[in-house]
């Protein structure tokens, strides 16, 4: 299986490196990468349109050529699959991110929006984070990826799967839960500060308040579980499209 990897920590990030080594040493598996050169977390399905897309080819230490893009994950997934510089991958997997991707956070996530990208241009794509800033040992969530693409035909019919892996060592996960997503909401605080030049700026932070509903990826990784969740692109509300049906004999125009 040829496989194309992505992420939205940056090319020489630990949870990429990891997992590339862990598919790369397994012969059933040949892996490229295209990945931003740098941190590029949060910057949800944006692309760049108005400057140069630079790429830095890499030797990678099992064959095979990677790039590092001066791009978004978006920009480096349609590079990869668009641009010829590699491969036409069977599978794209983005991550391994560090930090979590649930709920709604899916919407600003550079990770599932590179996963999601590949979707679009008919790869199937798994998005996959240790859903944890402390606990920073990516292997036990690699040797998950591993497992998973075992079985990567009983759960996928070529479009998006979201995994997020509890930041716990392995023998502490309590299973695995097919989700949906949950509801990630955020009090959020700007701190107002002054730069040297007196000129005001704003920090974001914020607290993430727990989703208590029981068949939720948020709910799932608070217990313990692995959390696999199938996404798709279509945002068609179709429950509200049938109540606005009475809507269009208002707007309508007649003679």
């Amino acid at each position: 299986m040829r496989i194309l990897l992505t992420n939205d920590d940056g090319f020489f990030a630990p949870g990429l490196q990891t997992l590339y080594h862990t598919l790369a040493t397994n012969p059933a598996y040949e892996i490229t990468i295209v990945a931003p050169e740098g941190q590029r977390s949060a910057v949800g399905h944006a692309i760049t349109l108005f400057e140069p897309l630079f790429a830095a080819k890499h030797t990678l230490k099992f064959g095979g050529e990677g790039f590092a893009v001066r791009g978004t994950p978006s920009d480096c997934v349609k590079l990869a699959l668009q641009g010829d510089i590699v491969f036409k991958p069977d599978l794209l997997i983005s991550g391994i991110n560090l930090g979590q991707n649930l709920g709604t956070d899916v919407f600003y996530s550079g990770t599932v929006s590179a996963a999601l990208e590949g979707a679009l241009l008919g790869v199937p794509a798994l998005a996959v984070s240790l859903a944890s800033y402390e606990f920073r040992d990516f292997q036990p969530a690699a040797d998950f990826v591993l497992k998973l693409l075992r079985n990567l035909n009983r759960i996928s019919d070529g479009g998006l799967i979201n995994v997020n892996i509890p930041g716990l060592p392995t023998k502490d996960w309590q299973g695995v839960k097919l989700t949906r997503l949950g509801k990630a909401v955020y009090e959020n605080i700007f701190e107002s500060r002054k730069d040297p030049r007196g000129r005001i700026y704003y920090w974001q932070s914020g607290t993430l308040t727990p989703d208590k509903e029981e068949d939720t990826d948020l709910r799932a990784v608070q217990e313990g579980y692995i959390s696999i969740t199938t996404m798709h692109s279509d945002l068609t509300d179709y429950n509200r499209l049938k109540s606005l049906t009475v809507l269009t004999e208002h707007l309508n125009f007649t003679s």
